[in-house]
């Protein structure tokens, strides 16, 4: 009960504009939130890649950002992955990258942001490069799928994201399968309500086993190269457990799928699975617009705000 009451409240902070404004203004705001991003420029971004891949990870960038109101802002974060991917080129990295639809416009029509998002995917494509769609709250599942089909029709490298605590999304993953995309299952980072999202733990866990079941079996039976890609987006080692275990069991081989993790969190975990031989992806966010995203990794686990409080008591001299 504790946890999931603090959880809500770190999610309802994270909206918060008054708390932002504090955050970031106060340097020690900055050097907290630092352990789980890679830095406020591209060049701190492209380093972080650089020493991830050196220790054998596959990594994803993505530049924090979110609910932009104007439609220059959007051409901003456009112009800023485009910036990114001739960095990306430039610097001789290969690297995917992530991004989420609030940023493009999303809120402002689905034809003004598919139009923003189909220029990076153009340019990324070009670089051989995978565009991963994020998935923002339940409000806009649908839009974002929208986005996502409509640009899957001319792009092969652009994947969703799909969430395992929302009750639509066995629905939305065999529809996904259908099309034979690349696709991230995560739980889930945003405070739904009971209507559209299960609100037990367990229940999430079943659903997420559910669903990468779903996706490795469609591999499986596809072509190679034709069916879809999991990356199982998890830090849960049970859940991480249940997909090594049912790829053996299905005999699918350990380059037919990956997981994912959060930069800066169970690095542990990472070089584990990486040394095994398993394909390991690591989830590089960037950028000034790290408030939000900082908050939503303190709601995820305890641990992360016990190590928040430790920090803040040895700076203030108690710890």
């Amino acid at each position: 009960m504790m946890s999931t009451l603090l959880r809500s409240l770190l999610l309802g902070l994270a909206r918060s504009q008054w708390l932002r404004r504090l955050a970031t203004q106060v340097p020690i705001g900055y050097r907290l939130a630092r352990r789980f991003f890679a830095g406020e420029t591209v060049d701190e971004a492209l380093e972080a890649v650089r020493t991830l891949q050196a220790d054998g990870f596959l990594t994803t960038v993505d530049i924090l950002g979110e609910d932009v109101e104007q439609e220059e802002e959007a051409r901003r974060a456009r112009d800023d992955y485009l910036r990114l991917l001739d960095e990306i080129d430039q610097g001789g990295v290969m690297t995917d990258i992530s991004l989420k639809l609030t940023q493009f416009g999303l809120d402002l029509g689905l034809d003004f942001c598919a139009a923003n998002v189909a220029e990076v995917a153009t340019r990324a494509d070009a670089l051989g490069l995978q565009v991963t769609i994020d998935m923002e709250d339940s409000s806009r599942t649908e839009a974002t799928l929208a986005v996502w089909r409509r640009l899957a029709e001319a792009y092969g490298n652009v994947g969703p994201v799909i969430q395992a605590y929302l009750y639509r999304s066995e629905e939305d993953m065999r529809a996904i399968c259908e099309v034979g995309a690349s696709v991230r299952l995560c739980k889930g980072a945003y405070k739904e309500p009971p209507e559209v999202a299960f609100p037990q733990k367990a229940d999430v866990d079943a659903n997420m086993v559910k669903l990468m079941k779903l996706v490795l079996d469609q591999t499986l039976r596809a072509p190679p190269g034709e069916g879809p890609y999991l990356g199982m987006a998890t830090h849960d080692e049970q859940m991480i457990a249940a997909t090594k275990a049912y790829a053996n069991q299905i005999g699918l081989p350990r380059d037919a799928f990956e997981f994912q993790m959060l930069y800066g969190i169970r690095r542990d975990l990472q070089e584990r699975l990486a040394a095994e031989g398993t394909r390991m992806r690591v989830y590089v966010p960037y950028g000034t617009e790290w408030y939000p995203y900082f908050m939503r990794r303190m709601a995820e686990r305890p641990a992360n705000v016990w190590f928040v409080i430790r920090a803040l008591l040895k700076e203030s001299g108690r710890g």
